[in-house]
């Protein structure tokens, strides 16, 4: 089985709340517009068909970084971001979880008559897709999500996920439109999940004609498969540790968004008055629009833009911090809509800057002590869980009065 991107991804519940998810669905519009203008629709579905890009982007959206609910908090906020947008954009998200996702022939069909794509053929996509992620490759994870993902000009991702209760796991599958040479052979972009050993695979390059050998992958060259798989191993407990972060690069984010740092730099001066933690937010976001491949590997932080709904995995939704930054990034849009660039120019400069900064930046082993800070300083930025908002610590309820 080709792979070109692996995760192990824990099954964790809870649904998300409101002020939470309508934060998530405000954010979600202008990232994509931002993506879209900068690289094209196909831009956009290449990233969704990248599933380290895929959880770095859930995770600056609010959700637990290493959760599988992240898969349908994504396509969830995105379907009720875009899809209003659809004709302006030329993105329209088809399908979902549980009964939605029976919905996607029907919905594809729509989105070809109102396009004039061919929404039949669309249809027989989204169903042999499932097919072959459900029957012909007999893994063990049954699926309970399949979200279509169109462009205007007939360009698509799927993105789809199965579960398997008694290992508490899910797997993700991705594809995209530009990989697919046939159904029956290697289609996948990525498949997301624990190594589950030897599985049968009906669509491998190497089943035989008839396609019901079952393929032994202990059989396979060790050195060619690690050459061809990139691995995404993401740990099932709830909080997070140095070790899943990339303290170089967030360190440089950290630097980079004090507010006396960022005023030396004179392309950011249209972004002066939002403060440093609303910085650090929105170079978070940039990184998620303008970052390459490879800047994606440490989904957990992107956690230290918009913490998570339970606070553990990170820290409380800073919901003034998400506001500002949602109000930043659709300011930047529109004036870019309309030929002004200067906003969006000065937000993907601050990926540029602090991935410059990196080249000289040594980390330390405070990484402990900067996320207590973001949890002890919650409360001043509107932090919020479901629990409830954050509350300042006694001597400071005591000095508001």
């Amino acid at each position: 089985m080709k792979r070109s991107g692996s995760a192990d991804l824990a099954l964790m519940g809870g649904s998300i709340p409101s002020w939470l998810f309508e934060r998530m669905t405000k954010l979600s519009l202008p990232i994509v517009e931002s993506i879209i203008l900068e690289y094209g629709q196909q831009g956009f579905l290449q990233r969704l068909s990248d599933p380290f890009w895929f959880q770095s982007f859930g995770s600056v959206i609010g959700m637990d970084w290493n959760s599988s609910g992240v898969t349908t908090a994504v396509m969830s906020a995105l379907k009720k971001a875009l899809n209003p947008h659809s004709k302006e954009l030329g993105i329209y998200v088809c399908g979902g979880k549980g009964k939605d996702s029976l919905l996607t022939p029907s919905q594809l069909i729509e989105v070809g008559n109102k396009t004039g794509l061919d929404g039949n053929e669309l249809a027989r996509c989204s169903k042999l897709s499932a097919k072959v992620d459900n029957t012909a490759v007999q893994d063990g994870f049954n699926l309970y999500l399949h979200s279509f993902v169109v462009s205007n000009k007939g360009d698509w991702s799927v993105i789809q996920q199965g579960m398997q209760t008694e290992t508490s796991k899910a797997r993700r599958y991705h594809w995209n439109s530009d990989n697919i040479k046939s159904f029956v052979e290697e289609p996948h972009t990525a498949i997301c999940g624990e190594n589950q050993g030897e599985i049968l695979n009906l669509v491998d390059k190497l089943a035989q004609p008839s396609q019901q050998a079952i393929l032994n992958i202990a059989k396979e060259n060790p050195e060619k498969m690690l050459a061809e798989v990139k691995h995404m191993v993401l740990p099932t407990y709830c909080d997070m540790k140095a070790k899943d972060v990339d303290l170089k690069r967030l360190g440089s984010i950290l630097w980079l968004a004090q507010e006396n740092e960022t005023q030396k730099f004179e392309d950011l001066l249209l972004l002066n008055g939002l403060g440093p933690r609303t910085l650090q937010s929105l170079t978070l976001v940039s990184e998620v629009i303008h970052g390459t491949p490879s800047r994606f590997t440490d989904p957990a932080r992107f956690a230290f833009a918009h913490g998570s709904k339970n606070g553990k995995s990170s820290f409380p939704v800073p919901t003034r911090v998400y506001d500002e930054t949602i109000s930043a990034l659709k300011s930047s849009v529109e004036k870019a809509k309309m030929g002004e660039t200067d906003k969006q120019e000065a937000i993907k400069k601050l990926t540029k800057l602090a991935q410059k900064a990196e080249e000289n930046f040594v980390p330390n082993d405070n990484f402990e002590s900067v996320l207590q800070k973001e949890r002890d300083d919650a409360w001043k930025y509107g932090g919020r869980t479901i629990k409830g908002f954050e509350k300042p610590p006694q001597n400071e309820q005591l000095s508001l009065f």
